[in-house]
């Protein structure tokens, strides 16, 4: 299946000289969607995973389904003060200043082999993060799994020490 042909591509959202990569419309179509979740199970099955991390919200959609598929349990990193218990955050540097990431202090136990997945990667900057938090907390971040990569702007770089698996790839705007 083309799933390439399953994203709608907005231009100038949010700002002019970006093309959006929208999921709506694969999440919309039932047989594309179980498709690319399928995929991303088969490619980690054996990979000895613990728990999948995601962040909200389309981190959510994604790394839920696919800890379903793997049998293993979610873990939900959100924005500050979204969570109800006791926090660990990392901070990560944006465009324009800074954002901030938090995940629940018991969310894994201490060696637990961790699979970090969200809908997009572009910088990395983000993923590096969350990968980041997994580490402080004594995690093992198993590898990335991405529905799709901005290959132009080489996120590959920043994530060079972890394995990465994406399928859908963008190499220009």
């Amino acid at each position: 299946m083309d799933l390439k042909k399953k994203i709608r591509s907005i231009p100038d959202f949010p700002k002019k000289g970006i093309v959006f990569r929208d999921i709506t419309t694969l999440l919309n179509d039932g047989e594309a969607f179980r498709y690319s979740v399928d995929r991303m199970i088969e490619h980690w099955q054996d990979k000895k995973i613990d728990a999948v991390l995601g962040a909200e919200a389309r981190g959510f959609i994604y790394g839920g389904a696919v800890a379903y598929g793997l049998g293993v349990g979610f873990i939900p990193v959100r924005k500050p003060g979204k969570l109800p218990y006791k926090t660990h955050e990392a901070s990560y540097d944006l465009e324009y200043g800074k954002n901030i990431l938090q995940i629940h202090v018991d969310a894994f136990k201490k060696g637990d082999r961790i699979l970090i997945v969200d809908d997009l990667v572009a910088t990395g900057g983000t993923a590096k993060a969350k990968a980041e938090l997994v580490e402080e907390m004594g995690g093992k971040v198993v590898g990335f799994c991405f529905l799709i990569e901005l290959e132009f702007l080489n996120p590959r770089e920043i994530l060079k020490d972890y394995d990465v698996f994406s399928l859908i790839k963008y190499d220009s705007e």
